[in-house]
């Protein structure tokens, strides 16, 4: 079986000669539930922003996710007063399990300025400063990637990434759809009786879980989205103790865990470095962050495991910066408040 990395690093990320003309730079973040754009001026410190619908391929096909993503890009363009041309360079992260089609999508509706990766690409350079580490995703999704030594050696890896139907460990969709399950073996007396019996039917506003099921099963069904967002319920039930619920955030980052140890073998990282932890999910707290670390720590014990603050169009960003040779412009301290104050919650 192939063992070449399933993502790698495109090589202007890392040989870019600087430009001290670059002075504007764009990321852009397209994601399962909506596209966020933002057009950096390296000069004024400035942040201009632009949003659209979802742009993940796996769910809308390549056609309709570059033209979202196109159309959150040039609304930034438009409110930073700029054209295509005056771009030092763009940055398009996109979630999915691949981005080829995407990226050839871009090259003939743009240039070879505008540069593709898949999203968890981005979220590594928020998480690390474009080091070596490991970044998490658990969003609507779920995806890990991570960067060993830097220099010749560099040798980068992904694990996750293959979308709702075939994993998304520990991601939002993951959690909503197994709080479902869990409702369900309670209905039917074949598993333990739980607090999500109810919360599942009031949260979609159906009178029972089996009209919650008849919702997942219509045309149109429930969206991979809204399904997600279950999983802000299923963590306030963690958090108040009702055990099946802490159990569903206790194998989902022991699943998530197996992917992020997965990385670190396969980068060789050893000793002290970052394994950032981005997306909404971890805002269940210490139900889902404190078993992850456990995971994380059984293999890399000294690895430094966090939260990161900075929106994912941040890692976005960086890369932008540092594909036309400016990775040192600024920094995650600096750009972080930028985005918040763009792109609040």
């Amino acid at each position: 079986m192939r063992r070449d990395s399933l993502v790698e690093l495109p090589a202007v990320l890392s040989s870019a000669q600087p430009r001290t003309d670059a002075r504007f730079v764009m990321g852009v973040d397209g994601g399962a539930t909506k596209t966020a754009a933002a057009v950096l001026d390296l000069r004024e410190r400035t942040l201009h922003v632009g949003e659209a619908g979802p742009s993940n391929e796996d769910a809308i096909g390549a056609d309709a996710a570059v033209r979202e993503m196109l159309r959150a890009a040039d609304e930034a363009m438009r409110h930073a007063g700029i054209d295509a041309g005056q771009l030092g360079a763009a940055v398009l992260a996109i979630a999915g399990t691949s981005t080829d089609s995407v990226a050839r999508h871009v090259r003939e509706a743009r240039t070879e300025a505008w540069i593709v990766v898949n999203d968890v690409v981005a979220a590594w350079a928020a998480a690390t400063g474009g080091g070596p580490g490991v970044a998490a995703i658990a969003g609507t999704g779920s995806n890990v990637f991570g960067v060993g030594a830097t220099g010749a050696e560099t040798r980068a890896w992904r694990a996750g990434g293959w979308g709702h139907l075939l994993g998304d460990e520990g991601s939002g969709y993951w959690l909503g759809v197994q709080s479902i399950k869990a409702a369900l073996r309670d209905r039917e007396a074949s598993g333990p009786a739980t607090a999500l019996s109810e919360a599942v039917p009031a949260f979609f506003h159906e009178p029972s879980i089996e009209a919650v099921v008849a919702r997942v099963y219509a045309k149109p069904p429930l969206t991979k989205g809204e399904i997600a967002k279950l999983a802000i319920e299923t963590g306030r039930l963690a958090v108040l103790g009702d055990p099946v619920a802490r159990e569903l955030y206790e194998r989902g980052a022991a699943e998530l865990g197996e992917q992020v140890a997965a990385v670190i073998r396969q980068t060789g990282l050893r000793g002290e470095f970052p394994v950032g932890l981005i997306g909404s999910a971890f805002k269940a707290g210490a139900v889902f962050v404190e078993p992850l670390t456990r995971a994380i720590h059984a293999c890399a014990p000294d690895a430094r495991v966090s939260t990161v603050k900075m929106k994912p169009v941040g890692g976005s960003l960086l890369l932008a910066a540092r594909a036309c040779g400016n990775g040192d412009a600024i920094g995650a301290a600096e750009l972080s408040p930028l985005i918040d104050e763009a792109l609040p919650d």
